[in-house]
């Protein structure tokens, strides 16, 4: 199961994990936690269409639908409202009624259903800091983690069903500087602009601290399908632009893979890990995990 803030998310962080996963049979379910309304149309080319901006929440999630049966996942929404980015010097408040304004409690108990009614092993989701500060990522932080460890409780949400304890909790890396310096080398190097000269140099000036990368899962072969997937969310993804400026052949090459931190895990496995299932061993009849073979 993997757990996003908004619709577009699945397709940038983990998306080549999960269509490589749904390939060797896995079933792969994406928990939606809002409809995305508050988004801004980040594509140039739609921008200023009135029919999409009064219409956004259900673009957003057509849009959704199209990238669910490019990448071959299952999707659930869990029905909370977009808070939008807040932007300005103070901060404007948050709106009244919106997801990042929930109580953790409450909000969690939605997810905590999900989990006891699709019985996944293993969970991806954002780390504390969100990946980035929006509202949302962070508040999808906040109820996934409380819901890997309540979800197994039977004393905890008696209404959500039989008690199910996911194994393994996972935080999406796969935007690093590590990365984005290796990918940018690997352009320079054959006489190619990079998409990422500015964003090295913010990063660099920022006091972000690189993260612990604890799994590396070789996906390569499925980064075509996350870009499909990408593109589908037309309303923030410019086909365009910088995210597909790097020739596939170079990002096989020089970073086929997508990474992980480890956040939870109640199996044993040894780190470095290239299997998000490393570790977890499921009965015969029981649900399906990857066959590395």
């Amino acid at each position: 199961m993997a757990v996003h803030a908004h619709p577009d998310d699945e397709s940038s962080k983990g998306a080549a994990t999960m269509a490589m996963y749904v390939s060797r049979g896995v079933d792969v379910l994406v928990a939606t936690c809002t409809g995305g309304e508050r988004g801004s149309v980040l594509n140039p080319k739609l921008q200023g269409d009135p029919w999409i901006e009064e219409n956004i929440h259900e673009v957003r999630a057509k849009e959704m639908d199209a990238a669910r049966a490019i990448l071959g996942v299952k999707q659930a929404w869990l029905g909370f409202v977009d808070s939008g980015l807040p932007e300005g010097d103070p901060l404007p408040p948050l709106p009244e009624g919106c997801f990042a304004l929930q109580p953790v409690e409450e909000a969690a108990g939605a997810l905590v259903k999900l989990i006891r009614e699709f019985r996944p092993h293993v969970i991806t989701t954002y780390d504390e800091n969100g990946g980035y500060p929006h509202p949302d990522h962070i508040m999808t932080h906040k109820i996934t983690m409380l819901a890997f460890d309540k979800a197994g409780d039977p004393d905890a949400y008696p209404e959500a069903g039989e008690p199910w304890q996911p194994l393994k909790l996972y935080y999406n890396q796969g935007i690093s500087l590590e990365r984005i310096k290796a990918l940018d080398a690997a352009m320079n190097a054959r006489g190619l602009e990079s998409p990422y000269k500015e964003w090295i140099a913010r990063w660099e000036e920022s006091d972000r601290k690189p993260r612990e990368i604890t799994t590396r899962v070789p996906c390569g072969d499925f980064f075509e399908v996350r870009d499909k997937a990408l593109i589908a969310h037309a309303t923030q993804i410019d086909p365009d632009g910088p995210w597909f400026r790097v020739p596939m052949e170079i990002q096989r090459e020089v970073w086929p893979t997508e990474d992980y931190e480890l956040a939870r895990s109640l199996v044993d496995s040894s780190i470095p890990e290239a299997d998000l299932f490393e570790g977890i061993q499921i009965p015969v009849g029981a649900s399906k995990i990857p066959n590395p073979s």
